[in-house]
């Protein structure tokens, strides 16, 4: 799968404004909103929902806010670099900067997991995070996550 399938080049933010965990997936509840049709309030409860079973704050500045839902018929990623890190709750209690939020229909099952895969993997290569984190621009920023990755072995 390749993280172009899921991101569109109008959904990457490169300097998304947000004081806190809540705030940074409101905005994203928001822009998601644009980008599927779907209601902003039901994508933000959707995600909500999803941190209170835990958070989605993968570690290494790193999060990746994830849900289903039903009147979605593909799934959809929007990335977010955010301007300053904010507490996320994450595994290894660092703030995080760089959001990959996926949305997925709610019967997506074995696409869902390997989209959540794919984007972990792309977000573990230190060469990628180093440039995004480089970078002011949206544009290279989306060539950065759409790039292949130098290993196509990485787990």
């Amino acid at each position: 799968m390749d993280l172009g399938d899921l991101l569109g080049k109008d959904a990457v933010i490169a300097g998304l404004k947000a004081k806190s965990k809540k705030q940074a997936i409101q905005e994203l509840a928001g822009k998601a909103s644009e980008l599927t049709g779907l209601s902003e309030r039901e994508i933000f409860d959707t995600l909500l929902q999803r941190e209170r079973l835990g958070s989605t704050g993968v570690g290494h500045g790193i999060a990746i806010p994830h849900g289903k839902l039903t009147r979605l018929d593909r799934l959809v990623g929007l990335f977010a670099k955010l301007e300053k890190p904010v507490d996320f709750d994450a595994l290894d209690d660092e703030p995080v900067d760089l959001v990959f939020l996926l949305l997925a229909p709610e019967g997506a099952g074995a696409d869902h997991l390997k989209a959540l895969a794919r984007i972990a993997r792309q977000l573990r290569d230190g060469a990628v995070t180093q440039g995004i984190r480089a970078s002011h621009d949206a544009q290279e920023i989306y060539d950065l996550l759409t790039q292949p990755l130098a290993s196509s072995n990485a787990a």
